[in-house]
């Protein structure tokens, strides 16, 4: 998110590696804060249900020095972090709010569980005086109240630390420092433009023709996971082979979440250090992912809608992760100074890029664009780019300025 000053924040996220007795006292500090949360949850349901009385951030973080005193254990824990905690329940009643007005489903606040609350908040990590109260000190953090846990910082901050983070993910901590630095604009290699189509047979092809493969993580680690999820499965509920059953399962998927994000990553920066501008299709992923409706006859009899079909393709569209892909290069476009470009995909396969004349429509299985107009051959992909890129700069013959078919895309 862009600041005033030409500032911007960026997130520096370290492993943590505590002792036992610290992972236990961080794990103490997360369920207090968890069961706040539940409890300030649950107190406005009530109040508004019983007496339609709304009540406030203000109105619940003052009975915090009463709690104390009744709740001794929460004396332990840093003021900071107990308000932060309130501010979260705060937010999600705003957001469900403001999504009531603009006509979205609602999704009413939700109480949470031990593995859906995973993190604590640090909000304000300098004083007055202008000393943090978070520090990083010989390959250690320093927490208030907390102590000093050995930390893996594998690059140094950079700017200036706002707030602080510890999350749990699995059995693994992690601190994440959001800082605000000043936006550096890194000229990439070329001031070449470069539209990209986005893929299943290909992660990725430009509108060079260049193609970066699909690695499939998911796929390929698919039997590994149905073996340890069957395993899962067949435990039962309170037993302790199944929880290690449950923590392997977890470990499993998150090996595959971070083989993607690095390979998002290593890409993300490659286009951004070589490209200006960068266009990109403008998907939808919550419709390109949606469930097939179901086909019946006269007779109320369910008839084929190729279900199994369409659930193996969204598989592989998650799999792939284009969502996340294109707002991690847009994250860093906008830190170097390059312009990225989102368009309308409508026709992009359709459109010859050579004449600019539609043709007919293609199946998935249809890879080579020919063109019946002027006789261009090319892959389809290829072809798709070509168009985006043309969009994304206005050449399209498609293109008009009462359409507004392409828009600037922000991080």
């Amino acid at each position: 998110m862009a600041k005033e000053n030409n500032a911007m924040m960026k997130s520096f996220k370290y492993r943590l590696y505590p002792t036992r007795k610290q992972a236990d006292a961080l794990q103490f500090i997360l369920d207090r804060n968890r069961e706040l949360y539940n409890a300030a949850l649950e107190e406005r349901r009530e109040a508004y249900r019983i007496s339609r009385v709304s009540i406030s951030y203000n109105d619940q973080s003052a009975q915090l020095p009463a709690i104390k005193k009744i709740r001794s254990e929460y004396k332990e824990i840093y003021a900071q972090i107990l308000q932060d905690t309130l501010k979260r329940v705060d937010k999600a009643f705003k957001a469900f709010f403001k999504r009531c007005k603009e006509g979205k489903t609602p999704g009413f606040p939700r109480f949470q569980g031990y593995d859906r609350y995973d993190s604590f908040c640090y909000p304000q990590i300098e004083k007055l005086k202008g000393k943090p109260t978070v520090t990083i000190e010989n390959g250690k953090v320093v927490f208030p109240k907390i102590g000093h846990i050995k930390v893996k910082q594998h690059r140094p901050l950079e700017g200036k630390a706002k707030t602080c983070t510890i999350k749990r993910e699995g059995e693994c901590w992690y601190v994440v420092f959001a800082c605000e630095v000043e936006a550096q604009v890194k000229l990439p290699y070329t001031d070449l433009p470069i539209g990209i189509d986005m893929g299943l047979k290909h992660f990725m092809t430009n509108s060079s023709g260049d193609v970066v493969d699909n690695p499939r993580f998911f796929r390929k680690s698919h039997g590994r996971l149905k073996k340890k999820q069957q395993r899962l499965s067949k435990g039962r509920n309170k037993s302790h082979r199944r929880k290690r059953s449950a923590q392997l399962v977890g470990k499993g998927h998150k090996t595959v979440r971070n083989q993607r994000r690095d390979f998002h990553h290593k890409e993300a920066r490659h286009l951004v250090e070589t490209y200006d501008p960068i266009v990109f299709e403008d998907l939808s992923m919550h419709h390109m992912v949606r469930r097939p409706k179901a086909k019946q006859d006269e007779s109320g009899k369910y008839l084929p809608n190729g279900a199994a079909a369409k659930g193996g393709l969204n598989k592989s569209i998650l799999d792939a992760g284009w969502a996340s892909f294109i707002e991690l290069v847009k994250h860093k476009a906008e830190y170097a100074g390059v312009t990225v470009y989102e368009v309308d995909p409508k026709k992009t396969s359709q459109m010859c890029s050579a004449c600019g004349k539609e043709g007919e429509h293609k199946d998935l299985s249809v890879r080579t664009h020919v063109c019946i107009h002027c006789g261009v051959v090319l892959d389809r992909d290829h072809n798709a780019a070509r168009n985006i890129l043309d969009r994304g700069l206005g050449r399209s013959p498609r293109e008009t300025a009462s359409t507004g078919m392409f828009r600037v895309a922000t991080a």
